[in-house]
């Protein structure tokens, strides 16, 4: 096969499942750690890729959260924000919806004007410096129950606080023990007030919790669904309401949610016609990138430099961004794609 690394590098691209601390690179998370020495996350950067090795999905929450932990002011906030779209920026993603988890802060005593300043601030800088546009998800962090999930949709539904850059409404954590139908109440407060829904289901659950998030939540498109394959009917429920599927392969094989690249079920979905996005979840974390997670699907699925170009279209498609700016995005990567295959 034709080495596409050069071609992916250079290809407009849309993120729609990324994750705001957890796209924190080495450099960045070593920073906040120096800032805040009372934490157990490293500030070496080159001793941060043993201390991302996860023996499951709970170890991984685990990490995480220690990390989150090392965001603790508007300062920091802002820092990761802007650090954030640059790494983006790197990589020729024109636009991203960045998943960010509120509760985790304001409960850490950060103010929630500041909050909501800091990474407008950062979101206005990006796009001026970069040209990357960042939106913004607003996640219940699921394991901390429902108390998190009425501060989240209080954070994103309150005239004045809610920030210009929020678009949708999501539910991150664990799956299991943390049922979807419990979080209907705040998803519908949500989405009554033009948000989108954005639930991660089916990750480490069977395809019900799936079933869960399209009935009780409202779902729009899931993070991850990996475990929809099996279920052939809601395969073509996905493929025919266009629900997209945010697919993250690295991450599968990292959280031990899928056991080998191989072994991964992303052709069975394209096969079944779902709408299939592909995105990099919490990169640093998890040792890749966008574009790596392109040169890995383009494995997957046999794809050239054409069906990469599709495969970027989808995430287009599948975002919520306005349709002026979708068909801005979807002709520069026509037009990128036209004059390398010209070449």
């Amino acid at each position: 096969m034709t080495d596409l690394h050069p071609f992916i590098a250079g290809l407009p691209k849309a993120e729609l499942h990324v994750h705001h601390v957890g796209s924190a690179s080495p450099r960045i998370v070593a920073e906040l750690a120096a800032r805040h020495p009372d934490s157990k996350v490293p500030t070496d950067p080159e001793a941060l890729a043993d201390y991302f090795t996860f023996t499951d999905f709970a170890h991984f929450i685990d990490v995480y959260l220690s990390v989150v932990d090392l965001v603790r002011t508007p300062e920091d906030v802002r820092l990761l924000t802007f650090e954030v779209a640059r790494d983006m920026a790197r990589q020729n993603i024109r636009y991203a919806e960045l998943t960010i988890t509120p509760y985790s802060s304001t409960r850490r005593g950060i103010d929630e004007n500041a909050f909501m300043e800091a990474i407008e601030d950062a979101r206005k800088a990006a796009e001026a410096e970069f040209g990357t546009v960042l939106r913004w998800c607003f996640d219940i962090p699921g394991e901390a129950g429902l108390e998190s999930a009425e501060e989240t949709a209080r954070l994103a539904t309150t005239d004045g606080l809610r920030p210009e850059g929020l678009v949708s409404f999501g539910l991150g954590g664990p799956e299991i023990g943390v049922p979807r139908p419990q979080f209907k109440p705040y998803f519908d407060r949500a989405r009554a007030a033009g948000l989108r829904s954005v639930p991660h289901a089916g990750e480490t659950t069977g395809p019900e919790t799936v079933w869960d998030a399209i009935r009780d939540l409202g779902a729009e498109r899931i993070g991850h669904g990996t475990s929809s394959v099996r279920d052939p009917e809601l395969l073509a429920y996905l493929a025919e309401h266009r629900i997209a599927l945010e697919v993250c392969p690295t991450s599968n094989i990292a959280t031990r949610a899928v056991a080998t690249l191989d072994e991964h079920p992303i052709r069975r979905m394209v096969d079944a016609g779902v709408l299939v996005t592909v995105n990099s979840d919490d990169p640093p974390m998890f040792g890749t990138d966008l574009n790596n997670e392109y040169a890995v699907a383009a494995r997957l699925l046999d794809l050239d430099e054409r069906g990469l170009a599709a495969l970027a279209k989808n995430a287009v498609e599948a975002s919520f961004l306005d349709e002026a700016g979708k068909a801005r995005i979807a002709a520069e990567i026509d037009a990128y794609t036209d004059a390398w295959t010209a070449r």
